[in-house]
């Protein structure tokens, strides 16, 4: 991986990092306040709505077509920053429309997120948070296209920030909240539109301090906004397929109390390693292929994509086992306190385990999918989606009255594999950029013996601190011993058998560090 690549991911990586830090402590103090009760699984659902329509508008659909064109022109010098403007003027008009409509059908949403919840008071207390919080579509959807901006100009580390300042401004809102006696739900629900408004600005500002300062004006429907839009099209019903996906589970998981709630906890916990590797690697892969496909650099492609495949390997393949092994001591030392009762705890890491095996598909699809997105083949990736929806779908219901909610989460990895099988099986008839190199079909056997290895350890270490793990005073200090013991079992198993050499995660940490 070139150095500008592994800085970019490291940038973005070590970001996430702390954003994620920052949303345990969001979500700890969420699970003591509300448990997993139905307040809790009201607002779950109708914050999920508007991030459902943002990775279908924004991050998914728009944001892939959009920085392959525009990191084009950056590299050929042609007039990048009038294409963006009209992109983001498009864009603007679209969203004030479509939060206007949902606002007005958000009963209807509610009925199709979470149909369970009629007849009882979560449906009502979903629609009231639902009005409230949908406005943030217009404001992160915005933020998602300035951040693909700053991104294809190199500038990670400033829209790598705004996760961390949403965790933030939700920390201060509940605790001024419990301060104050407010309801906390309504307190939450505000709270969402706020962090879109701070989102939006702070990256408004470093996209302007980056040379692009964007106005809000009628869009123009030139030839290159035709050429984006036909390029979205199947990446926005890709994206539609995604949703489909969640709305599945969700549907599966409304009929349960509390099951919701339990499915977000673990969401939450999984998308850490996610987020720190699999959409870092993603993000910096999609310009950096952009710009070697552009520039006839097919070799340098398959370095950039076979390294950066070894990269998310080494670190989520033993966050995948971690995750199915020690899921229950996580969620117990995380989140059982106050509302969050045991009955939770379990429930929660059966789903946090579930999604654990899941996870190396998720990250590597969010590696294999900058393959076609850098060549504007948007057309294949929703064909695979599609073939995932149905699968997805048909395990989740079919499963559902077998083993209940947790059919939701086996269908989310099971779909995620068969994904990421066509997306590799796609690949493989593209030319040699995409074809994975000797090292790391080398490499790849050595990792998974050194994560066989930290398994057992983790066993061996979680039977030896169980009674501390269950003691208030003491299990902060046993899961922290908990997961250096496997880390360290990981790396020096790993660097034993010449799965990868600690001087390369080093030598990344030196080139990247997460500066703002």
């Amino acid at each position: 991986m070139s150095r500008n690549l592994i800085r970019n991911v490291v940038t973005l990586g070590g970001w996430t990092l702390l954003s994620r830090g920052a949303g345990f402590a969001r979500d700890m103090m969420m699970a003591s306040y509300l448990g997993a009760g139905p307040v809790a699984d009201a607002f779950n659902v109708a914050f999920s709505l508007p991030n459902m329509f943002r990775r279908f508008f924004a991050e998914g659909a728009f944001n892939q077509a959009f920085v392959p064109l525009y990191a084009k022109k950056l590299e050929a010098g042609e007039d990048a920053r009038d294409f963006a403007q009209d992109a983001f003027s498009g864009l603007a008009s679209v969203l004030i429309v479509f939060t206007l409509i949902g606002t007005i059908a958000m009963p209807w949403l509610v009925w199709a997120m979470a149909s369970g919840f009629v007849g009882d008071a979560r449906f009502d207390l979903a629609v009231e948070y639902g009005r409230i919080t949908f406005v943030y579509i217009f404001f992160i959807s915005l933020f998602a296209l300035l951040s693909g901006v700053l991104n294809a100009h190199g500038r990670f580390a400033e829209a790598g920030f705004v996760p961390v300042l949403l965790n933030l401004i939700f920390i201060a809102a509940m605790a001024l909240a419990g301060w104050r006696g407010w309801d906390m739900g309504l307190t939450l629900a505000w709270t969402v539109p706020v962090t879109g408004v701070a989102q939006l600005a702070w990256t408004w500002w470093a996209a302007s301090h980056a040379g692009f300062a964007p106005r809000l004006r009628l869009p123009r429907f030139t030839p290159d906004l035709r050429r984006l839009m036909v390029i979205a099209g199947p990446a926005l019903l890709a994206g539609g397929v995604v949703q489909i996906n969640l709305i599945v589970s969700r549907q599966v998981a409304s009929g349960t109390t509390g099951a919701i709630s339990w499915l977000s906890y673990a969401d939450r916990l999984y998308q850490l390693p996610l987020g720190v590797v699999g959409i870092a690697i993603g993000t910096a892969l999609l310009p950096e292929l952009s710009r070697r496909l552009r520039a006839g650099d097919s070799l340098g492609g398959r370095e950039a994509l076979n390294r950066g495949t070894e990269f998310a390997l080494a670190l989520t393949l033993p966050a995948a086992f971690a995750l199915v092994v020690i899921a229950m001591p996580l969620v117990q030392v995380l989140f059982q306190r106050g509302a969050f009762g045991p009955d939770d705890t379990a429930n929660t890491a059966l789903a946090l385990a579930i999604y654990g095996m899941g996870l190396p598909a998720f990250v590597l699809h969010k590696v294999l999918q900058p393959l076609y997105y850098a060549r504007e083949d948007t057309r294949s990736p929703f064909r695979f989606a599609v073939w995932s929806m149905v699968i997805n779908a048909g395990f989740a219901i079919g499963m559902m009255p077998v083993i209940g909610f947790a059919a939701a989460a086996l269908a989310t990895t099971v779909s995620a594999w068969i994904m990421v099988w066509q997306l590799w099986r796609g690949a493989r008839k593209m030319d040699e950029a995409a074809h994975f190199d000797t090292r790391l079909k080398s490499r790849f056997w050595r990792i998974l013996v050194a994560c066989l290895a930290m398994s057992a350890v983790l066993w061996a270490l979680t039977v030896a601190l169980g009674p501390a793990l269950d003691a208030a005073r003491w299990r902060w200090l046993a899961l922290t011993g908990l997961v250096f013991g496997g880390i360290f079992a990981y790396f020096s198993s790993g660097t034993l058998i010449g799965a990868f050499r600690l001087s390369e995660f080093k030598s990344a940490m030196r080139r990247g560090p997460p500066a703002a």
